[in-house]
């Protein structure tokens, strides 16, 4: 039985990836820094962990003994977060760093970074009607500031470890990933989410008013999980490496989002437009043209159908608290 640690495990692809892998039938180690309380989900069939991964002992503790690392721990969450936690953000790179080192001490078999579409260069993304981005055009580089910087530092690091060291890295770029079992609320939460919790609050309440960050007008395109748990493995077992983006080519605005919410909540709301929030850039979607030809991968979920997976997994989660 292969070993395989996954870090982040308590977050939200963490979670899905560590069900998904236990299925498949992986003997999983699962850390964390948050206490096992707060990990979105846990199970008693891996071996888990609290422990800080920024810290090097922590790296080598975690890494003697197993076969693959699959790293998706980092400081993260939606605009709201990233904007206002540039140096928390790029503290992440000692994951990375530390993580690699590990691997090359104890000869990993394959090593898995999460990169992120933040990584791409910002003055192509000024246009809502942006079409893909290639992962070509990280360079020349002028990625999001503090999160963006240290994907696209981190990414280089696995190209120098391959290059110099034969480990055999695996970099995915994701765009906007989002389904149940993540966060919804208390500020990391990324706009689908946040929409889903605003809208359903605004039934609880009987209001019609829910605030939108930016004019509504900006774009992005948007992935479930299920299908980003699927095409992060066929990458962990190909024979590429990456950088590749995992996302979806339905891109959609922030106020398209919103009217697929209030079909599938059956409420109609007004929009709050709050120009002074973060917004990011103004438009972004990916390119899927390269993960196409190397592993033969396409979303099966249109955004409305996860969309409603998701809406109904935080109706339930706050009609629960409001039970309580």
């Amino acid at each position: 039985m292969e070993k395989i640690l996954i870090t982040g495990a308590g977050g939200f692809i963490g979670g899905h990836l560590v069900k998904e892998l236990l299925n498949r039938g992986y003997y999983i180690r699962a850390v964390d820094i948050k206490q096992k309380e707060d990990w979105f989900q846990t199970f008693e069939a891996s071996e888990n962990f609290t422990l800080d991964m920024s810290d090097k002992n922590n790296c080598f503790k975690m890494v003697e003994g197993v076969d693959h690392v699959i790293n998706m721990a980092c400081n993260m969450g939606g605009m709201g977060f990233i904007e206002n936690n540039k140096a928390l953000c790029m503290l992440s790179v000692l994951v990375n760093t530390h993580l690699l080192m590990a691997c090359k001490e104890f000869n990993i078999k394959k090593y898995f970074f999460s990169s992120s579409a933040c990584a791409y260069n910002k003055d192509l993304q000024n246009d809502a009607t942006i079409q893909g981005l290639k992962e070509s055009d990280a360079y020349p580089a002028n990625p999001e500031d503090g999160y963006g910087w240290e994907k696209l530092f981190s990414e280089r690091m696995c190209r120098h470890f391959l290059e110099d060291y034969g480990l055999d890295v695996k970099v995915a770029r994701y765009h906007n990933i989002y389904g149940p079992n993540g966060t919804y609320d208390g500020g990391r939460e990324k706009a689908p989410a946040a929409l889903c919790r605003k809208i359903i609050n605004s039934i609880i309440k009987n209001e019609d008013l829910i605030d939108v960050w930016g004019d509504g007008e900006q774009t992005r395109s948007f992935l479930y999980i299920d299908d980003c748990v699927e095409a992060t493995l066929k990458l962990f077992d190909s024979n590429f490496h990456g950088p590749i983006n995992i996302g979806s080519e339905e891109k959609v605005s922030i106020n398209d989002m919103i009217d697929k919410i209030e079909n599938i909540s059956s409420k109609k709301v007004k929009k709050n437009y709050q120009l002074d929030k973060p917004k990011g850039v103004r438009g972004r979607n990916s390119d899927n043209t390269l993960i196409r030809k190397q592993l033969n991968w396409e979303p099966k979920f249109t955004l409305y159908q996860g969309l409603e997976k998701t809406y109904n997994w935080i109706y339930s989660e706050i009609r629960k608290k409001h039970n309580q």
